[in-house]
């Protein structure tokens, strides 16, 4: 991904503001950036790189999360959660080879969007969800994580009915999507996506903006209620469904 400095400065004007909000939302909710940030930076970035970057910030984001709320870390959730990311995450590469992405990110967008209207609808904490569902959300959280680089919402949503407390929520995603970030920076390196320095290098220089929004989501959540966290929680979602859908329709 060679820049010449024109180049790199239009990058670098696009891409800093687009990371800070991204990653605003990533200090709220804990997951989120791949499918806020990536349709915009596709219009300054080659389409193939921009995964492999946002793998190297999400991991180091998700890392920072989960130092600074590793008390807070459900790790009776992570212990089954894991697991089945690991698994999932296998099936979600081998699916990738030999059926269409088109249908299955069309049918989970739609599954998002819905979850997120009902959750508004009705976002009261209403007591646990059972700990059986854990095997279908932790399983396609790893699928779609292969597959699409992001899995995140589907811990949440799953995580959002079984923890109380909203940093628990956030620190436990964070944990999650730094593993899941981890797996695919060994998968990338191993392609040779890192053998040159294009990469790392933009991601270093949207390290300020990514410190910046996971701040600034910070202060906002020390702010809100678990009914509010809940709600911007939805909103979220709502958008990240919305965005599998148009990505779905636009696919040839």
């Amino acid at each position: 991904m060679p820049f010449d400095v024109p180049t790199l400065l239009t990058t670098l004007a696009v891409a800093l503001p687009t990371i800070a909000i991204a990653y605003i939302i990533f200090g709220i909710a804990g997951f989120g950036t791949a499918l806020i940030a990536a349709p915009v930076l596709a219009q300054v970035m080659p389409v193939a790189s921009i995964v492999p970057m946002l793998a190297l910030l999400d991991c180091t984001a998700a890392i920072i999360n989960g130092v600074k709320l590793n008390d807070k870390i459900a790790r009776r959730e992570m212990m089954w959660l894991v697991p089945l990311l690991i698994a999932g995450s296998l099936v979600g590469g081998y699916l990738l080879l030999i059926i269409p992405a088109r249908p299955m990110m069309l049918a989970l967008g739609i599954f998002v969007v819905a979850y997120a209207i009902w959750s508004l609808v009705s976002p009261t904490f209403k007591g646990r969800l059972n700990q059986l569902w854990v095997i279908p959300f932790g399983a396609i959280g790893g699928i779609f994580s292969a597959m699409f680089g992001s899995g995140g919402f589907i811990y949440a949503i799953y995580l959002s009915r079984r923890l109380e407390d909203k940093d628990a929520l956030r620190a436990t995603v964070s944990v999650l999507i730094a593993l899941a970030a981890l797996t695919r920076l060994v998968i990338f390196a191993l392609a040779g996506l890192y053998t040159t320095l294009e990469l790392p290098l933009m991601a270093l220089c949207l390290v300020p903006a990514m410190l910046l929004g996971l701040y600034a989501g910070h202060r906002i959540t020390l702010k809100m209620s678990r009914e509010q966290f809940i709600r911007v929680l939805s909103m979220v979602l709502i958008v990240t469904g919305t965005t599998l859908v148009v990505r779905a329709l636009m696919m040839g």
